[in-house]
């Protein structure tokens, strides 16, 4: 079993996304967890136990972020699907966002 976490930063000010909606789901689509991020842009779980292997997705609600802010975008969200494959790690997936481009990486 595994824990995750995830990070969102903005890319265009280089500063944390704090109140970004995040959603978990397994590979069948079940919801598992939902969370906004912090003021540091973080959260550290989504769930209340650990992860078994399997491939999930995060769900960021990158638009209605933007829109809060009065900022156009192009993604209304951004989907990130990963793999889980070695129990007891914690997996971390981190997002630079800005409003017409994403990025991710396996963090640690």
């Amino acid at each position: 079993m595994s824990t995750l976490g995830t990070h969102v930063l903005d890319a265009t000010t280089g500063t944390p996304a704090a109140g970004v909606h995040v959603v978990l789901a397994d590979a069948d689509g079940t919801v598992l967890g939902t969370g906004r991020t912090d003021a540091d842009g973080r959260i550290s779980a989504l769930t209340d136990g650990p992860l078994p292997p399997g491939t999930y997705t995060l769900t960021f609600g990158a638009g209605d972020w933007f829109a809060e802010r009065d900022i156009d975008s192009f993604y209304p969200e951004v989907v990130v699907t990963f793999r889980i494959s070695l129990s007891g790690k914690h997996v971390h997936v981190p997002l630079l966002l800005s409003p017409f481009a994403y990025s991710t990486y396996r963090g640690s």
